[in-house]
């Protein structure tokens, strides 16, 4: 059986108390059933484990249960990705995150990445003014170019930012 979150095919859901060691590179759902429904309650990722208790022992299993109609109904889906890196998996534990928001994932907070780059201003250069040849001060920096007037006849000069 599997199920599909996002664009990724998980295996399972499979009963959690049925889970049992090794796990290896994967990212992994903890899922509430509700009859015929799958709640995501919980998304994270494994680097690998032995540990049987694995599951139990994670700090957010009370918030799990909690938030489960019993223990009983607790599932576990996995993507097994085994050539992964970790920041790999993290961007779709990520990407389940944004888009499902699991209540047990409540501490975990995103912080977006911004796609764009500050770049430092650069300082204005100096040069005389073309009719009566005094300093010409920065006025204004605009969007695109940068405006200059003259200290001694006040006229403006507008150049373009590169």
């Amino acid at each position: 059986m599997s199920i599909q979150i996002l664009q990724y095919e998980f295996l399972g859901p499979i009963p959690l108390d049925e889970w049992g060691p090794p796990m290896e590179k994967l990212v992994y759902l903890i899922m509430s059933r509700d009859r015929d429904k799958f709640d995501i309650v919980y998304v994270g990722d494994c680097e690998k484990t032995d540990d049987v208790s694995f599951f139990t022992k994670n700090t957010h299993f009370k918030c799990w249960t909690q938030h489960a109609v019993s223990e009983k109904s607790l599932h576990l889906a996995i993507l097994p990705l085994f050539e992964s890196s970790k920041e790999y998996r993290q961007n779709i534990v990520n990407k389940i995150k944004n888009r499902y928001k699991p209540v047990c994932n409540f501490d975990e907070t995103i912080k977006p990445q911004p796609d764009y780059v500050v770049r430092p201003a650069k300082v204005p250069e100096k040069f005389s003014c073309p009719c009566c040849g005094a300093e010409m001060k920065l006025e204004k920096i605009l969007a695109k170019s940068t405006l200059y007037r003259c200290t001694g006849c006040g006229i403006s000069d507008t150049k373009l930012n590169s």
